[in-house]
């Protein structure tokens, strides 16, 4: 966690200037300011560092309304990327769903950010000349986290961003800490007093020539949990410890005295690899992905969770030497890696 206590993170980051759990005492309130009362201008949202990739074809852009503040990221693909879908959790915010993409945006705002998708949408066919044969139709799906409980307005992300975030797509690099659509995502909500900020992380490995890329963008209710099992954002107590949600849960239960998660969170995810897989191997790749994503996030895929994990192909290299169980076992190192990159 760099060189901040617990006490500090918890107030989020204090050169930002913002509070976690001040900002949340006002929110909700009725008549705050709104993308049409504030006209919010695209600006960059670079984050606090890139994680340098190399898979040939994907680009990542993102961009921010400072007034928000939030966001939102661009995953960009050369052609059609071959994608499978794994939606869990009781609170999915998710739009097209395609089988191929060629562009994939998370974005906040919740089920409003959604419109960010469909500026990418119209910022591609305007790239293709306006071509609307169905051969050159451009597949853009949306996903979107609830980031409103750490903030004061109404402003989501729109197409204007979305445009933007597009603009500004580069290969090679996914930048990560509190950007793009991770501007405000928070995560330890089993009581929100008690939350801290998170934000996008991102994690690349490659396994002689196969390639994984994994990004998330950690908003949830859950806490985030490293390989010795401490929790490291989230949950922070009075005397500045962090704790399991489920050491909380069962000191309450029965006593009417329990915490009540705060509703609208969301983790979203997006695993990248350049392996040439069968269809069912991709499906069932995002499945063992996210399915061991409940290591670094605890509790995960809960009912107040929309959790998203696309996974996309770019069809280059055969997979040769091991299994899709085999790879699945590897990418959900990565996965692990790219949760705990989302909390530093």
């Amino acid at each position: 966690m760099n060189e901040r206590t617990a006490a500090d993170a918890a107030h989020g980051d204090p050169a930002r200037g913002d509070d976690v759990r001040a900002v949340a005492t006002s929110r909700y309130a009725e008549g705050a300011p709104g993308n049409d009362d504030v006209r919010p201008v695209p600006a960059p949202s670079p984050g606090r560092a890139d994680v340098a990739f190399d898979i040939p074809g994907v680009s990542v852009g993102t961009a921010e309304y400072t007034e928000g503040p939030t966001g939102c990221t661009v995953i960009r693909f050369d052609g059609a990327a071959r994608t499978a879908i794994d939606a869990r959790g009781g609170a999915v915010g998710l739009s097209g769903g395609y089988e191929v993409h060629q562009a994939i945006v998370f974005a906040g705002g919740s089920v409003y950010g959604l419109e960010a998708a469909a500026g990418v949408g119209t910022g591609l066919l305007r790239e293709q000349g306006n071509r609307t044969h169905w051969a050159a139709l451009q597949h853009v799906s949306g996903a979107v986290i609830y980031d409103f409980s750490a903030r004061d307005t109404a402003i989501a992300p729109d197409a204007a961003l979305g445009r933007a975030a597009l603009r500004a797509a580069r290969p090679g690099r996914f930048p990560v800490g509190r950007c793009g659509a991770g501007r405000s995502a928070s995560v330890g909500k089993i009581d929100f007093s008690r939350a801290e900020f998170a934000g996008q992380g991102a994690a690349y490995r490659a396994f002689g020539p196969v390639k994984v890329l994994v990004a998330t963008v950690v908003n949830a209710v859950g806490v985030v949990v490293d390989r010795d099992g401490r929790v490291v954002r989230g949950n922070v107590h009075p005397d500045g410890r962090r704790r399991r949600p489920a050491d909380d849960v069962a000191a309450g239960l029965g006593s009417g005295d329990g915490p009540a998660p705060l509703a609208g969170n969301t983790t979203l995810t997006v695993l990248v690899t350049n392996a040439r897989l069968p269809e069912r191997s991709l499906r069932q790749l995002g499945t063992q992905v996210h399915s061991s994503m409940h290591r670094a996030i605890q509790p995960f895929h809960t009912e107040i969770d929309g959790d998203i994990l696309f996974t996309v192909t770019t069809d280059e290299v055969d997979l040769e030497g091991t299994t899709a169980t085999g790879l699945g076992a590897l990418a959900s190192e990565v996965a692990w890696d790219a949760v705990l990159s989302a909390a530093e």
